[in-house]
């Protein structure tokens, strides 16, 4: 899963981000407003950490910019300010959580999983897939109720073809939700072939059957 972590303090957003790649995300960073606009005009992000104050602007002026522009990223408000009014002020806004600083990084990481299964899975924690089962909370696959021994990067590419289940995802769009910014210096797409090989022959050895397929340019699709 991809996010993007749009937050000023840089002490602050390089703990998030170096916890947050602990628990498997792929994580972008924004320090201003400027700069988070040029990151959401190119990417789409699962989930967003956002700032209500930053350099050249508002927090809430930029997720006003979201909503009005059909964005569907999840976004969750993270800031010092801890009044009744600004958490209704940030939610009535279309912020999907509110939460103040300072927090523990287990109940950010927890709340960030929340959206997540809110927005692409329908709140489910379990995903089933004929076979093949996925724990959202535990962040593990099984097969036959066998369990699946995924690298990081196969888990989180299993669960991005599985959030667009029966739809062509592009080589593109996959190489920058789980490369996230070096997808943007690649020159070929080998490194997301191999991932894919590699995802195909585990499942299948574990008796799954084969759903993941290549459309001849355009992409990959699970079908289930």
């Amino acid at each position: 899963m991809k996010l993007l972590v749009i937050e000023d303090e840089e002490a602050l957003a390089e703990s998030i981000v170096s916890y947050l790649k602990g628990e498997q995300y792929v994580c972008e960073c924004a320090a201003d407003l400027n700069s988070a606009r040029e990151k959401l005009e190119l990417h789409n992000y699962d989930c967003i950490l956002l700032d209500i104050t930053l350099p050249g602007g508002s927090g809430l002026k930029l997720l006003e910019e979201l909503k009005a522009n059909k964005q569907h990223d999840g976004v969750i408000i993270i800031s010092a300010r801890d009044s009744l009014d600004d958490k209704i002020l940030g939610l009535q806004s279309g912020a999907d959580d509110y939460l103040t600083k300072p927090f523990h990084l287990p109940e950010l990481g927890a709340r960030i999983s929340s959206v997540i299964r809110r927005r692409n899975f329908n709140g489910e924690n379990i995903l089933r897939i004929n076979e093949i089962i996925i724990d959202l909370r535990a962040k593990i696959v099984k097969v036959n109720q066998k369990l699946l021994d995924l690298t990081p990067t196969e888990y989180d590419l299993l669960l991005f073809l599985a959030s667009n289940k029966n739809k062509v995802v592009s080589k593109n769009a996959i190489a920058m939700h789980i490369l996230g910014d070096e997808a943007e210096w690649m020159m070929q797409y080998d490194v997301i072939y191999a991932h894919i090989k590699n995802l195909k022959k585990k499942l299948i050895n574990a008796g799954s059957g084969n759903y993941i397929h290549s459309r001849y340019g355009m992409g990959y699709i699970l079908e289930g």
